[in-house]
């Protein structure tokens, strides 16, 4: 490359383009259809299709063979609006790579801003390439698919330079773990626990002067971060007593199936899969810890780090800690630690282990680098993608069977014909086993049998009228939750008594012409999540704008 060209591409392009290299298997053979593919791909089919009404997601009303589950009231909004938005823009072949790419480019990013506070800019870029294709970002990418995890690594760095800053600032941390929390709730749950970690190991290095100053800014910004969630987090911790939340930790799930090359007993298919992603994941853990200790080594030689290089030496004990967490040994902790068990599954914590082997690979650059006045490394960095993307791709790359193709999942959303639902958003009372696939929108119920409607299978509208010639029971293709009002003739009623195994409304319908109505109501539980949201975004910006705009003395807020 000729060094004007060189000297003239940013850092940024070139962080794009590795990011681009590394979606080109997925643009020649299309997107993997990893774990977690057909969730998110649900997901976003539903949120796009509100989207384009105007409307807010807070109900998924495919799941559950058309009677729906509140999926969006429990999954982090930032991901599942991208790729509602992406599917307004784009094919829908496109969306899961569109959906990587940015993932992956925002990755590279944030761990270059993280970097370059550290090193020089060509080591803080190596490293940053590094990040976008270490193996457990792309074994996220390619084999699981799990599109909330990737997005919420690439807000990672942004929490590991609030955490690690010489000067703890509030906003910062804040708007890092607040980014963190509406991506994923997993990686919150990390997240959280990171901090108070390296927070409790700074304060221990620290004089005795400042560890009250650092404690109160940590738990301030902390504050901050739950109160810029609050419209989510709200909502989705309080209505937990509503659906069967539990179920996401049942056997095959739980961290206790998880830990470093764990093998489930017996010889069954699931099994055998189970056994191969823990294996890859263990190797992949295995690998991180070894290349921290490696590049560690070489950084503690590098007589040139200075003490802002110093302060990322604080991730050693966490690091220590994720080890020791990814064995058997450390279950006692995944069972008494509150939420700590909702990680599932401990190699979760490499997304931890990928910021910190990328910052300590720049570290261990430190003035190893040739000192130019323009860039050498576009091409070392493209290459570096290529050499480490391309075989990953073919080792985690999932193949689609016909039914997991994106085409046929689209078909399949628009014919609602519905889909399975989802364990743990089943609100509590409903049996997932009762409910028959196939069910039309609504029927009658006579005292002997069943009287189905003549309508094709799907979920029940919103708005619909009847004519009966006696009183019926009438069932709804719609699981009963807290937020559906029913209106019957314009009078709010309740659901009929008793439930049903399957979880779904009944009402009593008299006879004559009846009209049925079902409304979303948002519960005092969001207004107030909403409420203390805007309230904290308001926070934020004083105190950014104090930042910015303030004295020598307000620059420390």
């Amino acid at each position: 490359m000729p060094l004007k060209l060189a000297r003239a591409i940013p850092h940024q392009v070139v962080l794009c383009a590795v990011a681009f290299v590394a979606i080109l298997p997925l643009l020649f053979r299309g997107p993997s259809c990893g774990h977690d593919f057909e969730f998110h791909l649900l997901s976003w089919l539903e949120a796009s299709r509100q989207l384009a009404h105007y409307s807010y997601a807070h109900w998924a009303f495919s799941p559950a063979w058309g009677a729906g589950e509140p999926r969006f009231l429990f999954y982090p909004p930032l991901s599942w609006t991208l790729g509602a938005v992406l599917g307004l823009m784009l094919p829908w072949n496109f969306v899961a790579i569109a959906f990587t790419w940015i993932a992956l480019s925002i990755a590279g990013l944030t761990l270059h801003r993280l970097a370059i506070r550290y090193v020089d800019a060509n080591a803080a870029l190596l490293a940053a390439t590094f990040y976008v294709v270490n193996p457990y970002m792309l074994f996220t990418a390619y084999e699981r698919t799990a599109y909330g995890e990737l997005l919420a690594a690439a807000w990672l760095p942004l929490l590991f330079a609030a955490m690690l800053a010489i000067r703890v600032r509030i906003v910062p941390i804040g708007v890092a773990l607040a980014l963190i929390w509406l991506t994923n709730a997993p990686a919150g749950v990390m997240s959280s626990y990171a901090l108070a970690f390296v927070t409790i190991v700074r304060l221990a290095q620290s004089p005795k002067p400042v560890r009250a100053h650092l404690a109160t800014k940590v738990a301030a910004g902390t504050a901050l971060a739950f109160a810029l969630a609050g419209f989510f987090l709200v909502p989705a911790v309080y209505e937990q007593r509503f659906v069967q939340v539990n179920m996401a930790v049942t056997t095959g799930m739980r961290p206790a199936d998880h830990t470093l090359f764990h093998r489930m007993a017996g010889k069954a298919e699931d099994n055998a899969y189970h056994d191969g992603v823990v294996r890859a994941a263990s190797l992949i853990a295995v690998t991180m810890l070894s290349g921290i200790a490696i590049t560690l080594l070489y950084a503690r030689r590098n007589r040139s780090t200075s003490q802002r290089g110093g302060s990322a030496f604080a991730l050693i004990p966490l690091t220590i800690v994720i080890a020791f967490l990814l064995t058997p040994a450390s279950l006692y902790l995944w069972s008494h630690i509150p939420k700590l068990a909702f990680l599932q599954f401990p190699w979760r914590l490499c997304a931890l282990l990928g910021v910190t082997l990328a910052l300590t690979i720049a570290l261990a650059l430190k003035n190893r680098l040739p000192s130019t006045p323009y860039s050498l490394l576009p091409i070392p960095c493209l290459l570096l993608a290529t050499a480490i993307s391309f075989p990953l791709w073919h080792l985690f790359h999932q193949a689609c069977d016909g039914e997991d193709t994106v085409p046929y999942r689209v078909a399949l959303f628009h014919s609602n014909s519905g889909a399975d639902a989802t364990d743990e958003y089943t609100p509590v009372g409903a049996d997932g086993d009762a409910l028959k696939k196939g069910n039309p929108p609504y029927w009658l119920l006579s005292a002997n049998a069943d009287i189905h409607s003549a309508l094709p299978a799907g979920p029940a509208p919103d708005h619909f009228s009847l004519n009966v010639s006696q009183p019926y029971n009438l069932v709804l293709n719609r699981r009963q939750y807290p937020h559906w009002q029913i209106r019957l003739n314009g009078t709010l009623v309740a659901p009929a008594s008793p439930e049903r195994e399957d979880g779904l409304i009944t009402l009593k319908l008299p006879a004559g012409q009846d009209t049925v109505d079902l409304v979303w109501a948002s519960g005092l539980d969001q207004t107030i999540g909403l409420v203390i949201s805007v309230f904290a975004g308001a926070i934020t910006l004083a105190l950014a704008r104090k930042k910015l705009f303030g004295d020598s003395s307000d620059a420390q807020s």
